[in-house]
């Protein structure tokens, strides 16, 4: 005697039953993709604690690139890493360290800051190193802020209809903190992108460096700033001419025939202050770091200070003892980072 067919509801819930499972196996596809390819191709940073232990934070270069100008900008007006970290942990809230254009009503950037509220106007609020100075400049007139819970002095500048959110971001804030500061030497790395078609080469590592530190750290590096200064663009971005040798000269023909020599021409290298008040090779890891986690978005190949080597595309996530895989050693001397773009 043949069997009854499926009813018409038994037959939607076996259907139903069938399209969940292969739900479950397509994500199960995906994840197993993501994990053995580090995240479909998409580079990763990680920031480790200098004291060791297990504790660390991974985030993505877009993350690692707004991180970086809210420290450059902090330290470069003299205040403390406590400080940093508050301001780290408080974009982590409110944008998750992403520069983004929405938010709660007119919210937006890094530290989701209100036009009708003061803050500046939108596109003030959109450059990430205007968002960050801004939110320092409150964040300074905090009575004894260092002092306080992160959670709090955080509260003190957004009033924050969460006040106890903040707290959450501390460990990855205070990691974060440490290493861009400098304070903690050789903790973060990223994996940059071997192999991507370069823009901007060393001009625009400059170009970064200004918008980030201000001019200071090209006076600091040595460089005719006036000079620069000639051959800006109207929005005092370096001309993409200023340092690179005419076509047809002898320089020219020496650098597209000497593999040193073109080497050369893409590095910018940063001396760093000795005896700075932040203390020794403090500086010079603060300024390493930041080429780092700037590495995807300026195409940066190579990192080196004090002995010390990143490199584009290393998974190990370690910095290496410089002159590795052909490259040039850094001075041991810790007196100067060299920053090497992919063009």
């Amino acid at each position: 005697m043949p069997e009854p067919s499926p009813t018409p509801a038994r037959r939607g819930r076996l259907l139903r039953f069938g399209a969940a499972v292969a739900v479950l196996f397509a994500l199960a596809g995906y994840l197993a993709v993501q994990y053995l390819t580090g995240g479909a191709g998409v580079p990763r940073c990680r920031v480790v604690s200098g004291k060791g232990g297990d504790a660390s934070y991974e985030f993505t270069p877009e993350q690692a690139v707004n991180a970086a100008t809210i420290s450059a900008v902090g330290t470069s007006r003299g205040l403390p890493e406590r400080a940093v970290a508050i301001a780290l942990a408080t974009s982590l809230q409110e944008s998750g360290l992403r520069n983004i254009r929405h938010g709660d009503r007119d919210s937006l950037g890094l530290f989701q800051q209100r036009p009708s509220q003061g803050w500046g106007t939108t596109k003030q609020i959109m450059d990430p190193t205007y968002a960050a100075g801004v939110f320092y400049e409150h964040l300074a007139k905090v009575p004894d802020y260092a002092r306080l819970p992160l959670t709090v002095a955080a509260q003190r500048v957004q009033r924050s209809g969460y006040p106890q959110a903040y707290a959450k971001h501390e460990p990855d804030a205070t990691l974060l903190a440490a290493a861009l500061t400098g304070r903690a030497a050789a903790t973060l790395t990223c994996e940059g992108r071997p192999g991507a078609t370069p823009v901007g080469g060393p001009d625009s590592v400059r170009a970064a460096l200004v918008r980030d530190f201000g001019h200071e750290v090209l006076q600091e590096a040595g460089a005719d700033v006036s000079a620069q200064d000639d051959s800006a663009a109207p929005d005092g971005t370096p001309s993409s001419s200023a340092s690179r040798p005419p076509s047809g000269s002898a320089t020219a023909t020496a650098v597209a025939s000497s593999p040193s020599a073109a080497v050369s021409a893409r590095t910018v290298t940063v001396p760093v202050r000795e005896g700075a008040a932040s203390g020794t090779g403090v500086r010079g890891w603060e300024l390493a770091h930041w080429a780092v986690a700037n590495s995807s978005a300026l195409h940066i190949e190579r990192v080196s200070y004090a002995g010390r080597e990143w490199t584009a595309g290393r998974r190990e996530g370690e910095w290496a003892r410089s002159g590795t895989q052909g490259a040039p050693a850094a001075k041991e001397s810790a007196t100067e980072v060299r920053i090497v773009t992919a063009r």
